[in-house]
């Protein structure tokens, strides 16, 4: 029996080891590890791959977050409609900014903010919407747009995990404001540690994010205009991910070759939910998530009912066989302890709420072999027969 991981960088490396070896061992003989030249020209090439005039670097993508926020004004008093199907940070930095997340339900088959469902969600206190596109899944940005355009809001993509999505000709990043992307390891575009960066087409934004990434100062001396913070990405990670990024568009094909294996060899099988890609959108495929179906629901301790645990079963029956696989997210952020005893507007997050007992996400990695994937979806198959 082969073990099959979620994702698998050795694979990667082993493709591009020697170009990787040799950036890193360039940025170490120049001497010059933070920001300078190297920094500047991945900025610039992801700017012009992702179709927006300025693209300024960070240490993370939630600092990309944190960031776009603090140069859009955004704080205290202030609201941002977001999603509560999301990894903690998108809304945890509304909260650091001292803004007030507000969260609205999904949409089942993209597990993507509903559109319609933001727009009564607006009040007077409403400055922002912040998107994610999740599992490379773009968002519905034509309807948000106008939405946000309406009620003159201002839209922050969390491009996080979809870097080379796209959404009707266009690249996530480029439509909303500002585009906060992530480059942990896992991502389509991932370097070798923690690196994020803010694409924009609004040069005074860009102008205020690189001042507050770096202590609040422009000029690199010892004058500090505003309370910044330390967020800059190292030489050697810009020197790794500009050659990632001569390659990310291979990767996000072979990508979405997987993905479509996988709806082909999956779609008759009874008790699943297969992800939708949106009619007018490309995703990049960083997580290829399905739904295990629930089971009747069960009632709990405290005699309210909820949803079987078929999903955590098979999960650990697919383990058994040698099948790794992931649960994003085993709990949406509005029943998370830290957001749990804040109030919110009262407002159904149903979807939202069985999403998470029912997801489950398969390998997938560009490396992933037609026999790992068969291996995969004979091992499901099995399961659910």
């Amino acid at each position: 029996m082969n073990k099959i991981p979620p994702f698998d960088l050795s694979e990667q490396y082993k493709l591009i080891g020697e170009e990787i070896n040799a950036a890193v061992l360039g940025v170490l003989a120049s001497g010059h590890y933070i920001g300078g030249a190297t920094v500047e020209q991945f900025e610039q090439q992801l700017a012009n791959y992702i179709g927006t005039s300025d693209c300024v670097a960070c240490n993370s993508g939630t600092d990309a977050l944190y960031l776009a926020l603090r140069a859009l004004n955004i704080g205290p008093g202030d609201e941002v409609i977001t999603t509560p199907f999301t990894f903690v940070a998108t809304a945890e930095v509304v909260s650091a900014v001292g803004a007030t997340p507000i969260f609205v339900d999904i949409e089942a088959h993209t597990f993507n903010l509903d559109p319609e469902q933001v727009e009564q969600a607006i009040t007077e206190r409403t400055r922002a919407i912040l998107p994610v596109h999740l599992f490379g899944q773009p968002v519905d940005m034509t309807r948000l747009m106008a939405i946000a355009q309406h009620h003159n809001l201002t839209v922050i993509e969390d491009c996080a995990q979809s870097t080379g999505a796209v959404w009707a000709e266009q690249k996530v990043g480029s439509i909303g404001h500002v585009g906060c992307f992530s480059f942990y390891p896992t991502k389509n575009l991932g370097a070798c540690g923690d690196g994020g960066a803010v694409t924009t087409n609004d040069p005074q934004v860009a102008a205020t994010i690189r001042m507050l990434r770096d202590h609040g100062r422009r000029s690199g001396g010892y004058y500090h205009e505003a309370i910044g913070v330390n967020s800059r990405l190292d030489a050697i990670q810009a020197a790794i991910l500009q050659i990632k990024l001569r390659y990310l568009d291979t990767w996000n094909s072979q990508r979405r070759t997987i993905a479509d294996r996988y709806q082909q060899l999956l779609q008759h099988v009874p008790g699943i939910a297969l992800p939708q890609e949106p009619a007018n959108g490309r995703s990049v495929w960083n997580q290829y998530t399905l739904r295990i179906l629930s089971t009747e629901p069960q009632p709990s301790a405290s005699g309210q009912s909820t949803p079987g645990n078929r999903r955590d079963q098979v999960r650990q029956q697919l383990q058994q066989v040698g099948v790794s696989s992931m649960i994003y997210y085993p709990l949406p952020l509005h029943q998370q302890p830290i957001y749990k005893v804040h109030g919110q507007p009262s407002r159904s997050l149903l979807i939202a709420e069985q999403t998470a007992g029912e997801v489950l996400s398969l390998p997938m990695f560009p490396e992933l072999s037609p026999d790992q994937q068969d291996q995969v979806v004979y091992s499901l198959k099995d399961l659910l027969a």
